[in-house]
């Protein structure tokens, strides 16, 4: 096999290929480390590769042990740990911090059979839309690389999207994995809430508004990787029903019935949002209706406003809460010195915040999702962009270290109301480019980013559909019908794929 037809293939071929014994599993780890090594330089998606294990490994994989054993995958460096491996999450105090045993998502990866090859870039703490960590540097777009490929799940959708792998490791708590699939022209789905592993050693993660999964190429890569990785925990706080068939077969076939759909291209938080972020909305609306589905223009109920101002709130205690155990690791009082500003603003403001008003800000979440359920009793779908641009140029969402400087010393003199609005502030910018992604992490609903716009300057952009809890099996019949369209961009454009006139 030659690298131009490897980079063509997604995992679940890959997986079939191997089965025949078409390819071996070390012809596959070979050339995802020679692109790898061909497109790293320049796209800085991989901080960490693992090449003279995974080499030494894959010589004693067995492709019959597992439904992917064999098939090359990266992990994110945050939460998706692997036993003695670094794990920084993208953090210059944890430069020096190795893995002391896997997560149970990584577990869940290894049963299936992948071989990892190392973790992806990821900005620190996982805080921002952006990969641009100080302590690594910034993820380039293959698309463009004077554009970022989103984040934070921004590594893994570069390497996907420069044929280094099918499928990577990604988590969203925020849409990090949704904004990176719209910036890159990815596929990504974020799962239910309870759907995938947590912990060990956490029974939730941001309050259950993040999940780990994936980012993938094609729906029957995520479809499959869904059925592999779906558990119910007995220790975790939030659980979901086991979907009792395949969500690689549910995905194929028809829905039976004429749907009724909801979609808004306005922003929740009253942003400007682009023109071809609405175009990409009507195009999708444009095909449903002749697929012969009801739809109309309808806005949500949630005051979105409020609810980014409870989900900077989660952020602002969970990063307090953080720094709190890191200080007692390190033995020391932790400074700005020692963070990004976005850690370090979180950090103050969190330490304000009471128990009082954290139970309160949870409790809209609550509220939000009672109103989304509510749509949900007449609508199948809930459509909105999943982002209001393409992707910000790399270096545009950073701030200047003069802005770094003023931030830090206004969160010193404000009160507790005053820095939540300080933050608020801080990631507008930020928000304006992605202000759609947070509702479904908040209301623990299941969403997509369909890869199905593509701009005059060659840039994609995703459109976002939501379900009800515990309905990722519609959701991937809706993308598995578009994914068989002209709609569907795929890696069309992408200069990466030039050489490759159609992917599966």
């Amino acid at each position: 096999m030659d690298l131009s037809t490897y980079i063509k293939l997604d995992a679940v071929e890959m997986a079939a290929l191997l089965k025949k014994k078409e390819v071996t599993p070390k012809e596959l780890v070979s050339l995802s480390f020679e692109q790898l090594e061909k497109v790293n330089p320049t796209l800085n998606a991989v901080i960490h590769d693992r090449k003279d294990k995974t080499l030494q490994e894959v010589e004693n994989i067995k492709v019959e042990d597992g439904p992917f054993s064999g098939v090359p995958f990266l992990l994110k460096n945050i939460s998706q740990s692997l036993n003695g491996e670094p794990l920084t999450s993208g953090s210059r105090l944890l430069r020096s911090n190795f893995a002391k045993r896997n997560s149970n998502y990584v577990n869940k990866l290894k049963q299936s059979g992948f071989l990892f090859l190392g973790h992806t870039n990821t900005p620190e703490f996982g805080l921002k839309n952006i990969s641009e960590p100080v302590l690594y540097g910034p993820s380039r777009n293959p698309w463009n690389t004077a554009y970022s490929p989103g984040g934070s799940s921004g590594g893994s959708a570069a390497a996907i999207a420069a044929g280094v792998v099918p499928m990577a490791g990604a988590s969203d708590g925020g849409g990090s994995i949704r904004i990176p699939a719209s910036f890159s022209g990815l596929f990504g789905l974020k799962p239910t809430r309870g759907r995938t592993p947590v912990g060990p050693g956490a029974g939730r993660q941001w309050q259950g508004a993040s999940i780990d999964f994936a980012l993938s190429r094609t729906v029957r890569d995520s479809a499959a990787l869904l059925d592999l990785v779906q558990v119910v925990q007995p220790e975790a706080a939030f659980q979901t029903p086991l979907f009792p068939g395949s969500f690689q077969e549910e995905m194929k076939k028809p829905f039976g019935k004429s749907l009724r759909i909801a979609y808004t291209t306005k922003s929740p938080v009253g942003t400007p949002v682009s023109e071809d972020a609405k175009r990409a909305v009507m195009q999708v609306v444009s095909w449903l209706e002749q697929e012969g589905h009801h739809v109309e223009e309808k806005e949500n109920d949630v005051d979105g406003i409020e609810l980014m101002r409870q989900y900077y709130m989660m952020n602002s205690g969970e990063i307090a809460a953080m720094v709190t155990e890191l200080e007692a690791a390190f033995g020391r009082t932790l400074t700005a010195d020692d963070m990004e500003i976005e850690s370090w603003l979180l950090n103050v403001a969190g330490k304000s915040v009471t128990a009082a008003e954290f139970s309160a800000s949870l409790a809209a979440w609550d509220t939000a999702a009672a109103q989304m359920a509510e749509l949900h009793r007449t609508y199948d779908f809930y459509i909105t962009p999943a982002t209001a641009y393409t992707a910000p140029k790399v270096g545009e969402l950073t701030h200047s270290e003069a802005k770094q400087a003023e931030l830090r010393e206004q969160v010193e003199r404000l009160d507790k109301y005053g820095q939540q609005e300080l933050i608020y502030e801080m990631f507008l910018p930020s928000l304006t480019y992605t202000p759609y992604t947070q509702l479904a992490n908040l209301t623990g609903q299941p969403a997509v980013s369909l890869p199905v716009y593509l701009s005059e300057e060659g840039l994609p952009l995703g459109v976002q559909v939501m379900a009800s809890k515990g309905e990722e099996h519609r959701l991937l019949q809706l993308a598995y019908q578009l994914e068989q369209t002209e709609l569907w961009i795929g890696m069309k454009g992408n200069p990466y794929f030039k050489e490759v006139e159609h992917i599966l």
